[in-house]
């Protein structure tokens, strides 16, 4: 786990300070910086496992910051932030967030997430494995984070394209939004569940397919499958 690099980025340099503290002790090596610029700039040139975001940065904010990162790399995002409306939470999932902690925090939970996010995070050094579907005109390959219909590149953002893929190899089988909560944020979410919502509008929008094999179906006072007539 030492070799596990945490980027932080925070305009308070005494939370960044904290962070570093207790990320450290858990054995992770972190690097921090305090605006979105700096942030994206050390991105691009080091690899980091795992980001840790405030919002409330100069120059760029931490949803915009989010985004761009998310737009390149698969890099898990947590946004730690003194906004605790809930759309706010929504916009930051929107953006690609993988989890929200809202400050004051207690910094062992941080630590906690932190594990929970890398453990469930594939090593960038393992060998993938094929991890593509094809039904009808939608192909998805998960390991790429590529999904086509009828060979032409759909741009989804990472969650939208997980949730795809979940539902389509779960395909049939409905689930309630907490359930796709839980499975693809991996997030134990109390309370508003209209990021599920969200992404499944985004997808029907984005992919707009004519197929007659599979659709994107709303299980009414239930949740959502993909449905494929075989």
């Amino acid at each position: 786990m030492g070799t596990q690099r945490i980027l932080i980025v925070d305009d308070d340099k005494n939370i960044c300070k904290l962070m570093e503290l207790y990320l450290g002790n858990a054995g992770y090596l972190t690097a921090c910086c305090h605006d979105g610029s700096s942030a994206l700039d050390k991105i691009n040139k080091e690899d980091y496992n795992l980001v840790i975001l405030d919002l409330m940065l100069p120059a760029i904010n931490g949803w915009e910051v989010c985004r761009l990162i998310k737009m390149e790399k698969n890099i898990p995002i947590i946004m730690v932030t003194a906004r605790d409306m809930i759309d706010d939470k929504i916009n930051g999932f929107e953006a690609g967030a993988d989890d929200y902690l809202v400050k004051p925090f207690e910094p062992k939970e941080l630590v906690a997430r932190v594990k929970a996010r890398l453990k469930n995070a594939a090593p960038s050094d393992c060998k993938q494995i094929n991890k593509s579907i094809m039904v009808d005109d939608l192909m998805v390959d998960i390991n790429k984070y590529e999904v086509r219909i009828n060979n032409q590149m759909i741009n989804l953002k990472p969650k939208e394209t997980q949730l795809l893929y979940f539902m389509l190899i779960n395909k049939n089988i409905v689930f309630t939004r907490e359930q796709l909560l839980e499975k693809i944020w991996d997030y134990s979410y109390q309370g508003d569940t209209r990021t599920v919502d969200v992404h499944i509008k985004c997808l029907r929008e984005k992919l707009n397919s004519e197929s007659k094999v599979w659709e994107i179906k709303t299980v009414w006072g239930v949740g959502y499958k993909l449905e494929v007539n075989e």
